[in-house]
């Protein structure tokens, strides 16, 4: 039974010293600034079309299952508000999270993986530079603020897809979509809204990193380092968006 769960505890605590490495870099020099830019290019810029299909064709779903619901109640004109709300709480920043973990996670896990297995890591070392500063650190940053922008934009783009469905199907006006949409927000919904993708970032970012950092047995061990880096960091989503909201709905 303790032979079980010593691999797990042994990943968990390799993991928590990557990311405190990770973390206590930022103040630490030297700082890889072009690296940082280069992956907010690739990270954010690279996955700007991926957030706003998804972000798009969730404000149709949901403008069109909440039109027909609200309209049996003869409510169909606050359509906008449940599509604003749910798409800033809980589905943009998720579903927007669930993409990019799927390309970036794995992309990470893919990339580093390949470096590690081809020793290109120790001879890094050799030289004398800190691969997690080098390598880890930058993704780490360039995630944590191109996450949040991207998870805005697709929360935006949403909200356009709710209003084409609410204009086309269910005849709003565009001032009364939009009105009610806005007015619907609180501070509280966007604090949430910003605090998840950001928070979200770390798991997407030092997943993939830890996993192609321990990557081993050639290109079948880079291969499933990248299954393993997406499928953890869409778990670590779920878990960490159940407990953000928990806080939030407790204090309110």
């Amino acid at each position: 039974m303790l032979d079980y769960f010593k691999g797990p505890v042994q990943g968990l605590q390799d993991f928590t010293t990557l990311a405190g490495q990770a973390i206590g870099n930022i103040w630490r020099r030297p700082h890889y600034w072009d690296d940082i830019l280069i992956q907010m290019d690739t990270i954010g810029v690279g996955s700007l079309t991926i957030a706003v299909f998804t972000g798009f064709f969730s404000g149709i779903v949901m403008a069109l299952q909440m039109g027909r619901a609200l309209g049996q109640y003869g409510q169909t004109e606050r359509t906008g508000e449940v599509v604003s709300i749910i798409l800033v709480r809980e589905l943009g920043p998720v579903l927007t999270a669930l993409m990019i973990a799927g390309r970036n996670s794995s992309g990470m896990a893919s990339e580093l993986g390949s470096m590690k297995v081809t020793e290109q890591i120790d001879a890094m070392r050799a030289l004398g530079i800190d691969p997690i500063q080098k390598l880890v650190t930058p993704r780490m940053i360039a995630t944590a603020i191109m996450l949040p922008c991207l998870t805005v934009i697709a929360d935006f783009i949403g909200m356009v897809g709710g209003y084409v469905v609410s204009a086309l199907v269910y005849h709003l006006r565009a001032h009364q979509y939009w009105t009610t949409t806005w007015q619907a927000l609180e501070w509280s919904d966007v604090v949430q809204g910003l605090l998840k993708p950001f928070i979200f970032s770390f798991a997407v970012s030092l997943v993939g990193c830890y996993y192609g950092l321990n990557t081993t047995g050639g290109t079948q061990g880079v291969g499933k380092a990248t299954t393993q880096a997406m499928v953890t960091a869409s778990m670590w989503i779920f878990v960490l968006t159940a407990i953000i909201t928990k806080i939030f709905v407790s204090s309110t």
